[in-house]
């Protein structure tokens, strides 16, 4: 049977006719994930387009342009952004930044520690048990703001429900949710772009037969220039939330680990042997540090990217810094982002339901494919507490000093504890392995 696809490997430049189609491919695939951080944390979507090309831009430099990933925001930090800065846009959202900015040179002391020793303690530290968890509590955390962006009026937890925008948000992640399961090719790996397409499309038909509910207005569109610069943001920094951003990396960095296994898998190529794990840690990183540097939300290798390809066997790393350097001339398109603006909350509503779930869902599918064990008592109290501290607001808050307030809560708080009660617990492994050398 001929092939329908030409395999392209990470080296190959495809010709120009080529390689503009597959990398402009490459922008639909992330855009929607990419933008939808942004508008939930209250950051410029442009800044992060331009943090999210320039930052993929800075991984094939540290990579030496071997690992055809793509970087963009990452949905994992999207509780610690919200918490830290008070809420979506809240004031203090420049010690989101700077603690963004500290999560990212984490990274990059975490590779610098692999490189000389290796990565078997991270793997202690952080077991699927720990890490699956702490996943879940992610995603679940972020369950109530999907909830009262698509019924309440504002947006808000306190928001008057409405069963209008209710249906504007079932509406699109019905679509969502079937492009998602149904559509084959490429349609499949941009469900949330076509979700986002529909849900926008029944929101403008439901303003004619509900005046009241017309959420869409073009004036913010009119009144933008066609080009200009992104609306960067200066980070700050504060030692509370550069803790809070540096222990919910190490869920993240867990995340880069698999998902660069993935592209590995899929490439036919072990990108932890070359260029090294060491250098696509640093790579992620510093490109974190460069996004939150800049206003943008932090960075991570995207799954969607991976996806597509799987399906076009085209691993070029020029295509993929094609897709960069496409996302980097959007940012400054500025009717584009206007138009970014316009999208209804509900809409945005509908989507985050499936993709907050997505994050949790995919905490347990680390915890089912590593084997965890819950008949074993310490795997089930590890996670029973896991769960309970992070979901349930658990905080743990001090004073330093007058002036100075340290405080762990939800997600960072459940990691720690994850983590201590890991190390603290004898592994049932260990304890069999003992009893048979009796």
């Amino acid at each position: 049977m001929q092939q329908q696809f030409e395999i392209l490997g990470p080296r190959i430049r495809p010709p120009l006719g080529r390689w503009i189609p597959l990398s402009i491919q490459h922008v639909f695939a992330m855009f929607g994930a990419t933008i939808l951080v942004p508008i939930l944390t209250g950051l410029d979507p442009a800044a992060a387009l331009f943090t999210a090309g320039t930052g993929t831009l800075i991984y094939i430099l540290l990579t030496g342009a071997k690992v055809p990933a793509f970087l963009g925001s990452s949905f994992a930090f999207i509780s610690p952004i919200i918490a830290i800065a008070g809420g979506p846009g809240g004031p203090n959202m420049s010690y989101a930044l700077g603690g963004a900015v500290a999560a990212g040179l984490f990274y990059c002391l975490v590779a610098a520690i692999i490189k000389f020793a290796g990565s078997a303690w991270l793997d202690r530290a952080l077991p699927p048990v720990v890490i699956g968890s702490v996943i879940v509590v992610i995603g679940l955390n972020l369950a109530p703001t999907a909830m009262a962006m698509a019924m309440n009026v504002g947006g808000s937890a306190g928001g008057e429900y409405s069963l209008v925008l209710l249906s504007i948000a079932m509406v699109t992640l019905a679509v969502t949710v079937g492009a998602n399961i149904f559509l084959k090719g490429f349609f499949s790996v941009i469900p949330i772009l076509i979700g986002l397409a529909a849900g926008y499309l029944f929101t403008l038909i439901m303003g004619i037969f509900f005046p009241a509910y017309h959420l869409i207005n073009f004036d913010v569109v009119r009144a933008a220039p066609w080009f200009g610069l992104p609306r960067f943001r200066v980070p700050s920094f504060n030692l509370a939330a550069c803790l809070t951003f540096i222990i919910v990396s190490l869920a993240t960095i867990c995340e880069h680990l698999g998902d660069t296994l993935v592209t590995s898998k899929v490439v036919g190529q072990d990108f932890y042997k070359n260029p090294g794990l060491h250098r696509t840690l640093s790579g992620d990183g510093l490109a974190t540090a460069w996004a939150a540097f800049w206003g943008g939300p932090p960075n991570t290798t995207y799954g969607e990217n991976i996806g597509v390809m799987a399906i076009t066997r085209v691993y070029s790393v020029w295509v993929i810094g094609g897709a960069a350097v496409i996302a980097l001339l959007l940012s400054f398109f500025r009717k584009f982002g206007a138009i970014i603006q316009t999208i209804p909350t509900p809409v945005l509503g509908g989507i985050s339901m499936l993709l907050f779930g997505i994050i949790a869902s995919s905490g347990l599918r680390t915890i089912v494919e590593s084997g965890v064990d819950y008949k074993d008592k310490r795997n089930l109290t590890i996670s029973s507490v896991i769960f309970v501290i992070g979901i349930g607001g658990g905080k743990l808050a001090f004073a330093i000093t007058q002036d100075l307030q340290f405080e762990l809560a939800g997600v960072a708080l459940a990691t720690v504890v994850g983590i201590i009660l890991n190390l603290v617990f004898p592994a049932k492994r260990a304890v069999v392995q003992s009893e048979k050398a009796k």
